[in-house]
């Protein structure tokens, strides 16, 4: 008899998970979780999105067991899983679920994919085209994936034969010793997404639409789904089908209808990844490429650690640390004023930036990487100032004080200024000059023909074609 064999990577809940649930249907499955510790160090990759991932893993190992199953552990790459499947089967068909991801897994999972291409069943994922793409008709077809039927649980497993694998709990014993110092974090799971989703729904929305900009506010204000969607705890789909069925009943009408839009924009965003994979290391606008020839790793090191000389922007950097989010605005100045202030190539900074966050999903975060560097071509270029996010965000500098301790005596106009003297550390640029530099170069390339025209490319390829008065229900 066939036996499936159904590797996830990042789709970790047991419902509404079409390599489970398809590769369910004969009953005689195994479930492989592939450990590539290669992986976990590849461009962006860290050990605090290795944990989130471990506690979704958990749970859905405890699901698993209600169906007479449970994820079996393979450590090694792509291609000693495939050696390993020729080693132990005859007769077997795998399933999987596709994931964009960074260069290192997309390489070996394109070449695992042909190796097997006529024992192999890839399933869709965000809502993405993976064949046949066709910008103009994207929303139409995401809009479609979104209200298709949630799947249910897998099948009762009758799978008897010994799979000479580790199971779950001597993986989890391995890897624990690299995953200590992190109790800061944002726990995995899908009971955690689910309890999220509710909070939010219920009455954490409320004033999320202006909330959401500042960085004490938005830790409570924001739905705080987002590494749940990057390692696949609850699906897009799931929390777009609920918020459509409780929308009527909800209040904060305005606040959920901001949220849905961006549930939207997280698909698009992958898509640009998923269709074009050179995005990792190219300028959406290739032009742009050469804008940024030279890197300092002393700036560099100051700026991600937090030690700039502007309090805000340090303040910032240490939350991040911290706590592996912060909201996406402080998100898009931190990126700002690493790539227009500081003037550094984002493929130094951009990895660096994404080792912090616990959520990183390399289609969204190297796309508005991209997007705060100006190097996209249809996006306007944006420099944000540092000191009036500080006076706006955090007026009385109470949060920047609750960070930077050392800066409680001083008044916030002083600390939104950066006026500290020697008292804090000395600034690493000067914020006007910079930001002047920066325009200057920036306006220099974009007023050409030559850059117009692959503008229009680039926006044929990537471009939204949404409405933007789309219906809530």
């Amino acid at each position: 008899m066939t036996t499936d064999i159904i590797i996830i990577n990042r789709n970790l809940r047991i419902q509404d998970n079409e390599a489970l649930f398809y590769g369910s249907l004969r009953s005689n499955y195994i479930v492989i979780y592939l450990y590539d510790e290669n992986y976990w160090n590849a461009n962006g990759k860290s050990s605090r999105q290795l944990k989130f991932s471990n506690d979704c893993l958990k749970e859905l190992n405890q699901d698993l067991s209600e169906v007479n199953s449970k994820i079996n552990i393979f450590e090694g790459s792509f291609d000693d899983l495939k050696i390993w499947i020729h080693s132990n089967y005859k007769d077997f068909f795998i399933h999987m679920n596709h994931c964009t991801d960074v260069g290192y897994f997309r390489d070996g999972f394109e070449r695992f994919k042909k190796h097997f291409q006529d024992k192999i069943k890839i399933y869709d994922d965000f809502g993405l085209q993976l064949d046949n793409f066709d910008r103009d008709t994207w929303s139409r077809n995401w809009n479609h994936i979104m209200t298709k039927e949630i799947l249910g649980s897998p099948k009762v497993s009758h799978y008897k034969d010994k799979v000479d694998l580790i199971n779950f709990e001597c993986y989890e014993s391995k890897v624990s010793c690299n995953l200590k110092n992190l109790n800061n974090i944002q726990a995995g799971g899908t009971s955690v997404a689910n309890d999220l989703l509710e909070s939010f729904l219920e009455h954490r929305c409320e004033g999320y639409r202006t909330k959401m900009s500042s960085p004490k506010l938005s830790e409570d204000t924001c739905s705080r789904l987002s590494p749940h969607f990057t390692y696949g705890s609850v699906s897009i789909r799931q929390v777009y089908q609920q918020l459509n069925k409780l929308f009527p009943q909800l209040k904060n009408k305005k606040d959920l209808y901001s949220f849905k839009k961006r549930l939207y924009w997280h698909c698009h965003f992958v898509q640009k990844l998923h269709t074009e994979p050179e995005l990792e290391f190219k300028s959406m606008h290739r032009m742009c490429d050469d804008l940024r020839a030279e890197h300092d790793d002393e700036m560099i090191e100051k700026w991600i650690t937090g030690k700039t000389g502007f309090p805000f922007l340090d303040a910032c950097m240490k939350f991040l640390q911290t706590y592996g989010w912060i909201n996406f605005r402080m998100r898009a100045m931190i990126m700002s004023f690493a790539s227009y202030n500081m003037w550094q190539p984002w493929q130094k900074t951009s990895p660096l930036l994404a080792k912090f966050f616990t959520d990183y999903e390399p289609g969204i975060h190297i796309n508005q990487v991209q997007m705060q560097s100006g190097v996209t071509g249809i996006n306007l270029p944006r420099i944000y100032s540092v000191a009036k996010q500080s006076m706006d965000q955090d007026p009385n500098a109470d949060w920047i004080k609750s960070l930077i301790p050392e800066l409680c005596d001083f008044d916030s106009e002083s600390i939104h200024t950066a006026q500290l003297g020697e008292s804090y550390l000395p600034q690493i640029v000067n914020l006007n000059d910079s930001s002047k530099y920066a325009r200057d170069r920036i306006w220099s390339i974009r007023k050409s023909k030559t850059f117009k025209d692959e503008a229009k490319l680039v926006y044929l390829r990537h471009g939204s074609r949404r409405k933007r008065n789309f219906k809530t229900n």
